[in-house]
């Protein structure tokens, strides 16, 4: 995913990928190891990308946005909005209510997140992007603080009513992404499992070690 943002040419098609990770826990830039309270078994990966400590499994929509900002009028805060937004849209469209919490990007309903959102942008690229909870295992997240705040729970959309399989969830919210940020011309790569390792090209390490990923 970095390979492709530092090799980018100028003319280079925008991309946007659809996954699923095997169990791992990230910590952001910002990431403080305390807030991993008891990882166990499930390997830790450090990402180059904003926010703290958060978990990616199955059952979980990951979607990766490598796109150029300024070719497409974005700032960083006008994306961060606009990937919220869809995902509220997409809710909305089903009589659910999704919101946003000051100082902690991300979408949540009643008082519980359902995603998470952390981006990395280098000369004007961005990449990383958003992670929404759908018919996943919410154990792990006991085992964290996510995003850094103690006791904060989580939610997916199976417990919100919505029977949706990841590829589902994926294809809804595409037509709400390209609403709020533009993705017409956008190469779509869907993969129905990848790994940290697969993406980043660095492999995560068992039992609470961290593996670096980008600087």
């Amino acid at each position: 995913m970095r390979a492709l943002v530092e090799a980018r040419q100028p003319l280079a098609d925008d991309e946007i990928w659809f996954l699923q990770h095997p169990p791992v826990f990230t910590l952001g830039q910002a990431g403080r190891r305390e807030h991993l309270l008891d990882p166990g078994d499930i390997p830790v990966v450090a990402a180059d990308r904003g926010g703290q400590v958060t978990y990616h499994g199955p059952g979980q929509l990951v979607v990766y946005l490598m796109l150029d900002l300024k070719r497409r009028g974005l700032g960083v805060k006008r994306l961060v909005h606009g990937l919220e937004q869809a995902i509220i849209d997409l809710l909305a469209a089903y009589a659910l209510e999704g919101v946003r919490q000051p100082g902690a990007p991300g979408v949540y309903v009643d008082g519980k997140k359902l995603a998470a959102v952390g981006l990395r942008v280098r000369r004007g690229l961005s990449y990383h992007g958003v992670a929404i909870n759908v018919d996943g295992d919410l154990a792990p997240f006991q085992r964290i603080d996510p995003c850094g705040y103690p006791n904060l729970q989580a939610t997916r959309l199976k417990d919100l009513g919505l029977a949706w399989s990841v590829e589902e969830t994926a294809s809804r919210l595409l037509a709400h992404l390209a609403a709020r940020i533009g993705t017409p011309e956008a190469s779509i790569v869907e993969a129905e499992s990848a790994t940290l390792a697969e993406i980043t090209g660095v492999p995560p390490r068992a039992g609470g070690d961290v593996a670096g990923v980008g600087e």
